[in-house]
This record gives structure tokens, sequence and C-alpha cells, in this order.
């Protein structure tokens, strides 16, 4: 009851603020709007709503997936925080800002969050338990796994506002690097969810990663090819930025049919390869944007080629690395196991390398993707005004990359460890739980056969099935 009545409140103020406090600040700003500082107030909505949106209702939705006891207060938090920060973004003094898609988006914001809560409170009546509530458990996951995508573009649009980017001729440039760098770190996300969670999902769907994988690409390229050009001359710019949808539908295509009766192929990373390369040798007005771009092909280049030793070198094997010894570390790719430990086997060695390995092509994913949000003309014209050179620019970008990854994995674990897996996870490694054996053998993750095992040989303590001798 007392739960209801929570919820009731934060609809309440959330309807209350948006229509106290929704106004803009008009299409005109004073002359000296520019050298009016950012106030106090506006910071704290800043760092507030980040907070929020980046950091907690993500919390908050990784504990409703583990269905843990802490997602209700967490989320309420969340709403009461977020109409705070709301009432704070429209008290602010100081420095104004133009009209833009922030300030609308911030009310368009307040429908999944009055239907979250809304749906929230209806589940917690527990009626119709045949006929509307499952479909409104369902509803009610779908809103909730949409907040980290709501929160992402609206910190973005803030970060625009801030600027005063992407207005009039750079609209069209803005739109290509921040969708396309977000689209980049959206795979990884994906990636690194498969790669140490999703194996089981993976496997139930019938389908192996790269089939996915292939079609994305695939519908991506041809809009790419039909929207990048624009009026009737061709820049040097415009056939690069088509040439590479053709590359990625055709080689989307053949990704599709190679990954047929659920084959894994490596398609989709020498498409990464290929994009990479492009992206390396993409001449800029300035130099320091031509390093960026530079470098954004590089960082594609390598996690192309990551994804390609994961596929072929490091497919899952799942040996129980679970040891009694005191010289053993879990914490080591394979420090000390000898060839006088019985439990020394080439499999464990590969499969704690493969553990570690397969962080490198989500990372770089993220890292290419921020690298390619930070290199439009405004951004990189503003670095380049203020006398910073690319390498302490790039670098900036890989420290965020970093901290971004920090969260994703951390939020990975969290949903391993949480809820209705802590029970499982205090039965295994904290460090291993992306390894964990899932019931269903596909062809996609089976090992390359290997000749037969003598029979005077150890048993290995692999978790499975046997294979057939």
């Amino acid at each position: 009851m007392m739960g209801d009545r929570f919820f009731l409140a934060c609809s309440l103020l959330l309807v209350t603020a948006a229509s106290a406090y929704g106004h803009d600040h008009g299409h005109e700003l004073p002359d000296d709007n520019d050298h009016k500082p950012i106030d106090t107030i506006l910071w704290i909505h800043i760092f507030l709503q980040a907070l929020v949106w980046g950091v907690l209702f993500p919390i908050g939705m990784v504990l409703g997936l583990s269905r843990s006891r802490w997602h209700v207060p967490l989320q309420s938090a969340g709403f009461l925080l977020t109409a705070g920060g709301y009432i704070l973004g429209h008290s602010h003094k100081g420095r104004a800002f133009l009209e833009g898609a922030h300030g609308k988006m911030a009310s368009i914001m307040f429908i999944p969050i009055g239907a979250q809560l809304a749906l929230g409170i209806y589940l917690k009546l527990h009626i119709h338990e045949r006929t509307l509530r499952p479909w409104a458990v369902r509803a009610h996951g779908i809103l909730g796994k949409s907040y980290p995508i709501w929160g992402w573009v609206q910190m973005l649009f803030g970060a625009i506002t801030i600027r005063g980017y992407c207005r009039g001729g750079h609209l069209g440039q803005c739109l290509a690097h921040y969708i396309m760098g977000s689209g980049f770190i959206a795979y990884g996300i994906l990636m690194a969810i498969i790669l140490l969670v999703g194996e089981s999902w993976v496997r139930r769907s019938g389908r192996s990663p790269e089939w996915w994988d292939s079609w994305v690409i695939m519908l991506w390229g041809i809009v790419n090819t039909f929207t990048e050009h624009r009026g009737s001359g061709w820049s040097v710019k415009d056939m690069q930025h088509t040439i590479l949808g053709v590359l990625w539908w055709t080689g989307g295509a053949l990704g599709i049919f190679l990954a047929r009766n659920n084959q894994r192929n490596v398609i989709p990373a020498i498409i990464i390869i290929l994009t990479g390369w492009g992206m390396s040798d993409h001449a800029q007005a300035l130099m320091i944007s031509t390093k960026v771009h530079a470098m954004f092909g590089y960082t594609l280049i390598l996690a192309g080629i990551t994804r390609i030793i994961e596929i072929c070198f490091f497919a899952p094997r799942y040996v129980n690395d679970e040891l009694n010894e005191d010289d053993r570390s879990e914490h080591t790719l394979a420090g000390s196991e000898t060839s006088t430990s019985p439990y020394a086997t080439p499999t464990s060695n590969k499969a704690a390398a493969g553990r570690a390995f397969r962080h490198l092509p989500p990372f770089l994913l993220v890292s290419a993707g921020l690298l390619f949000m930070s290199a439009t003309d405004e951004e990189v014209d503003f670095v380049h005004d203020n006398d910073m050179d690319h390498v302490t620019y790039i670098l900036i970008m890989y420290s965020l990359s970093f901290i971004l990854y920090t969260l994703i994995v951390s939020l990975i674990h969290l949903y391993a460890t949480s809820g209705r897996n802590a029970a499982s996870a205090d039965n295994a490694r904290s460090n291993n739980f992306e390894l964990s054996e899932t019931p269903v053998r596909a062809k996609f993750y089976s090992p390359v056969p290997t000749s037969s095992r003598s029979g005077g040989e150890e048993a290995r303590h692999i978790i499975g099935d046997d294979e057939d001798d």
C-alpha cells in the first residue's frame, strides 16, 4: 500500500513540474549572452540529470531484469530526482540558450516516465492476472529497457545545446556523426552483453551472432546508400559515404548467407575493418580533424581484427577452474598452471585467455563510436581554437571510453550477481560469471573437433555434455 502511494506521489510531482516549469528561451539571445557564466543551479541540473539518467536508471533497469527487491526504491528515487532536476533546469539564471531539441525532449520524456509509473502502480495491484496483467508486464519491461536510450539521447541534446552546435548547415553532419557514433557504441554494448551474459539467449534463438550483425549492417547500408548524397553534384565525401553504404549492404547480404545453418563467419568483422580503413584516410579541412578521423579508422580496424580472432580462436569452452590449491590465482591469465597440476590443460588456459580477450572488440567499438562523435567540424574547430593538439583530444576520448565501458561491464556484472541470479552467482567465481554454462550446445559455439583422447588420459572436469570419443 505504501508503494502504491509513493508511485502516485511521484506521478503527481512529475505532472506538476511539467506543467509549472515548461518554457523556452526563444529564438533570439542578447548580444552579451556568450560572456555570461553558466550558473551553479544549471551545473547542479547537469550533474544531477547525468547521474540519474546515466547511472541510476540503468542500475534500476538491471535490477528490474534480475527481479531485485531494490528495483522499485531505486526507480522511485530516480523519478523524484528527475522532477527536481527538471525544475532546476528551468530555474537557472546566467547564460541563456536557444530553443532546441533538449527542451522539447525534456517534455516528451514525461510520457514514458508517466507510463512507467502508471504501469508500476497497476502491477502493484495484482489484478487481471490472466488478461491484462501479462501485457502490462511486457509494456513495463519495454519501457524500462528504453530508459538508457532516452537518457543517452537527452544527454547528447544537452551537450549540443550548451555549445550551440548543429544549427544551420551543420545539422546534416551532426546527424551523421552522432547517429553513426551512437550506433557503434550500441553495437559494442550489445556485443559485450552477448559475449558476457547473453550466450544463452543466442543459443535459444538458433542464430549465430553474425546473422544478427549482418542484418543490421545490410539494412543500415541500404539507408546510407540513398541518404548521403544531396543535390546534383557529387563531392568526394558524397562518393565515399555512399560507397560505404554499398559496402555495408553487399557485405551484409553475404554475411547473412554465410550465417545460414547457424554458422559463424567473419564478414561483419571484415566490413568493420574496411570501414575503418576508409575512415583512416578520410581527408578533412583541419589537420586535427584528419588525425581524429584517422584514429577512429585505426580503432575500427583493430576492433575488426580482434573480432576475427575471437571468432576463430576463442570459441567458448567451459572449464571448471574452481580449485582449492593455494598456489593458483583466479585473477591471473595462466600464471600457475604447470604440467605438475592435474588440472592444467590447454583448454583451461585458452578459456582464461578468452575471458580476457573477449572484452577487446566491444571496448574498441565503444571507443570508435566516441571518437566519431567527437569529430564534427564544430567540435574540432573549438578544440583547434583552444590550442589543444590531437593527441590530448584523442586521449580524452579514450578516457571517456574507459569510463563508459566500466559502467557497461559493471551493469552486466550487477545483473549476473543480483536478484534471482544472486544464488547462482554465490556458487561461481565473481570474475567468471560471463562463462556460465548453458544447457544447449549450438554449432556455431562448438569447438573444432580434435583427435580422440587416449583411454589413459585423466579426466578433464569440463562442464557440459560429454563429447563422443
